[in-house]
Order: structure tokens, then sequence, then C-alpha cells
């Protein structure tokens, strides 16, 4: 089958149902390898509310800035800059949304655009990211994006995340 090119851009405001979906119908099991627990999902209204709000802030102003995961004409994931200080750094994060979709070597392509568009819109020196460090798939992926192992240490990185073992990857500003 052929595939045509991975396409990285802004998610749209209209798109954001996908993202809260993608956290809300996922099954128990699957959000515990994200190292999330479903009671701190915030609601779909305020969720979406938060959202609606964000858009209409210019991007340095944003506590996120979102990224949308296109294939074919199809939303197949989405990365975040959560948190980010504009000029400096950011928290990346990436989820494609179909499991058929994963362990396919889409998510290499789409991690390094997505460093592109980040480093570039949020005029970035450096981004991370921190998986927990038992989900396999978004630790290898970081690191054949060109991702720096840094440490492995346990936090709770986000308020619908448990307490945690994550992994710190890193990847600088190109010169």
């Amino acid at each position: 089958m052929l595939v045509g090119a991975p396409v990285v851009r802004e998610l749209r405001l209209s798109e954001v149902g996908a993202r809260i979906d993608y956290f809300h119908d996922a099954s128990d099991g699957f959000l515990e390898t994200l190292g999330i627990e479903r009671e701190r999902l915030p609601g779909r209204a305020e969720w979406r509310a938060h959202y609606e709000h964000e858009f209409s802030l210019p991007i340095p102003a944003r506590e996120s800035y979102l990224l949308a995961w296109e294939l074919d004409g199809e939303l197949v994931g989405f990365s975040s800059a959560d948190p980010f200080t504009f000029g400096s750094e950011a928290f990346m994060h990436l989820h494609i949304r179909a499991p058929d979709r994963r362990r396919s070597g889409l998510g290499v392509q789409f991690v390094r655009r997505s460093a592109d568009v980040y480093f570039s819109t949020l005029e970035l020196k450096t981004l991370y990211c921190q998986p927990n460090a038992f989900n396999v798939a978004p630790n290898r992926t970081l690191q054949k994006a060109g991702f720096r192992y840094v440490k492995t240490f346990i936090d709770q990185p986000h308020p619908m995340n448990v307490r945690q073992p994550l992994t710190r990857w890193v990847l600088e500003r190109p010169a």
C-alpha cells in the first residue's frame, strides 16, 4: 500500500475533540501505559472550553501548542508542547491515535517534523520529552528521532498523570 508523506501542522480548534476523545475513549489499560488515571481527566466540556480559551490567545501566551499528524488526509495522531517557555524550552508529548498505525515507523517521521515546527514556531533552544519509562514505543521513537537520553526518574509530569517512572530525552536546537 502506497502511503503519502506525513504532514505535521497546527491542530485546528475544530479538531480538539479528536484529542479529547483519544483520552476519554481509551481503555484503562492503555491509559495506564501513559501513566494517566481516568478520574484525573478533565471533563469533555471543561477540556473543550480550555482549548477554546487557549486558541484565542497568541501562541507565546498559551499553556500548550498543539500539532496535528496527518497521513493521506487522515488525522492519525497529534503532539503537544506542554508546558513551554517561549524562546527557551518545551516538553513534547506524542500520540498516534489508531493502534494499527503504531509500530510502523511513522512516529519517528512525525516526531522529527514536529520538533522542527516546535523549534521554529516557539523559538526554542531545547525540546524535551518524558514518556513513561515502561512505555517502550515512545522511548524507542525518541531515540530513533535523534533525541538524547538524559535520565530516568520518578515524577508527576501533568495533573492527569500519577507519579511514575519517566525517561527524559532532549533535543537541542540545530546550529
